[in-house]
C-alpha cells in the first residue's frame, strides 16, 4: 500500500485519520511536536483497538519551524495535512493562530512539492466557508468564501486564511501537485484521548452541567466519517482541485443536543441541562469565561450547508448526527473526563 505522512497525529482529528489510514493497510508516517509523545499516541491507538507496529512511523515537526518538514514528507505518495493550532482559551492576539496555521500549511505544501508527493488533503473548516454572510434558507455550499473582515473567532480566521493561502500556493507555486480540501462543520464523535476539539468541549460542558443551553447551532458530522472523507479525498480522481464539506444533515441547536444526550444516555446525563439560556444572561456570563466568550459570534445565527457534493462525487456516507452526539458523551465518560 502507499505510505501517508499525516501531520499533527496525536490530535483529535489526526488520529482518527491515522487510525483510518492504518485499518486501510497504509504505512503511516506522522509529525509531532515532540516526539515524547509517540508512546501517547501509540497507547491511543491500541486503546482503539490499532497495533501500529512498524506501520507507523513519528517524526518532530513544527508549524512555525522549517525543520523536520523535508525529512517528514521523503518517500511519501500522499499527505493529509490535519495540524493547525486550536486552543480551547482564546488567544492573546490573532495572529498567535494565524501565522502557524498559514505558514505551517504552506511550509508543508512546499515540502510536499519538491519531494513529488502526489496529492495533499488539507483540513479546512465550514468557519472557511459561511461567516461574514447574511443569513440565507439555501445551504452554503464549497463556492462560498468567508469574509474575513466580520466578526469571528480567531480560530475561524486563521482556518480561513490558511485556506485562502493553501490555493493560492497551489495556483502560483503548485507545480505537478494536486489538492483536495475537507470543510468540516463541528466534529463530534469518539475522542480517543484527552487531546479534543472545541465541539468535544461543548457536550463536556452539558455533560458535567449548565445553567441552561445557549441559543447556538451546529453543523454536526462524526470525526470518523472526518477521517473517511479525507483517505477517500486523498485518491479519488474526482476530488483532485476541490473542496468538500463534511456534515450530516441539518443543523442542530445546542438544546437539540441536550436532549438527545437525555433521551440515550439516561442516568450518565442526569446533568444535562433542559432549557434555553436567553441571549443576555450568556452574554453576562462571557464577560468572567473566556470559553463562552468565544461563542458570542456564533449566538443566534443559524448557518446552513450540504455536504451533498462529497456523497455525489466520492460516495461519502456519514453517520446520522445524534450518533456523532452519543459517541462523543460515551467516550468522555469512558476516558473519565466528565464528572460522575
Amino acid at each position: 500500500m502507499r505510505t501517508v505522512l499525516v501531520t499533527g497525529g496525536s490530535g483529535f482529528v489526526g488520529s482518527h485519520v491515522v487510525q483510518h489510514l492504518l485499518d486501510a493497510g497504509h504505512t503511516v508516517r506522522t509529525t509531532v511536536r515532540s516526539l515524547e509523545r509517540e508512546p501517547g499516541v501509540r497507547a491511543m491507538l491500541r486503546d482503539a483497538g490499532v497495533d501500529a507496529g512498524v506501520a507507523l512511523s513519528f517524526v518532530a515537526a513544527d508549524l512555525v519551524r522549517d525543520a523536520g518538514w523535508a525529512e517528514a514528507v521523503a518517500g511519501c505518495e500522499y499527505v493529509i495535512h490535519v495540524a493547525s493550532p486550536m486552543p480551547l482559551a482564546p488567544p492573546k492576539t490573532d495572529d498567535e493562530l494565524i501565522v502557524p496555521a498559514r505558514d505551517g500549511a504552506l511550509r508543508v505544501l512546499t515540502a510536499a512539492r519538491d519531494a513529488g508527493v502526489r496529492r495533499v488533503v488539507f483540513t479546512s473548516t465550514c468557519g472557511a466557508i459561511y461567516y461574514g454572510h447574511p443569513p440565507q434558507q439555501a445551504p452554503f455550499d464549497e463556492t462560498s468564501w468567508t469574509n474575513i473582515g466580520r466578526e469571528m473567532s480567531a480560530y475561524v480566521r486563521s482556518k480561513a486564511i490558511a485556506e485562502r493561502a493553501v490555493w493560492d500556493f497551489m495556483a502560483a507555486e503548485g507545480g505537478a501537485l494536486e489538492l483536495s480540501v475537507i470543510n468540516p462543520a463541528g466534529i463530534f464523535g469518539p475522542v480517543l484521548g484527552a487531546d479534543y476539539s472545541s465541539s468535544i468541549e461543548l457536550v463536556k460542558r452539558l455533560m458535567n452541567g449548565m445553567p441552561g443551553c445557549p441559543r447556538l447551532y451546529f453543523g454536526v458530522v462524526d470525526v470518523r466519517d472526518v477521517a473517511e472523507l479525507h483517505v477517500r479525498a486523498m485518491t479519488h480522481p474526482a476530488a483532485k482541485g476541490e473542496r468538500f464539506i463534511a456534515v450530516s444533515g441539518d443543523v442542530m441547536s445546542m438544546l437539540e443536543i441536550a436532549r438527545v444526550l437525555k433521551a440515550r444516555l439516561g442516568e450518565a446525563a442526569q446533568k444535562v441541562p433542559n432549557r434555553q439560556l436567553p441571549d443576555w444572561l450568556v452574554r453576562l456570563a462571557a464577560l468572567g469565561d473566556p470559553g463562552i466568550r468565544q461563542l458570542l459570534p456564533m449566538l443566534g445565527k443559524i448557518r446552513h450547508v450540504t455536504s451533498a457534493k462529497a456523497q455525489r462525487l466520492l460516495g461519502w456516507t456519514p453517520r446520522p448526527r445524534e450518533d456523532a452526539i452519543v459517541a462523543t458523551a460515551e467516550s468522555l465518560v469512558r476516558f473519565g473526563l466528565v464528572g460522575a
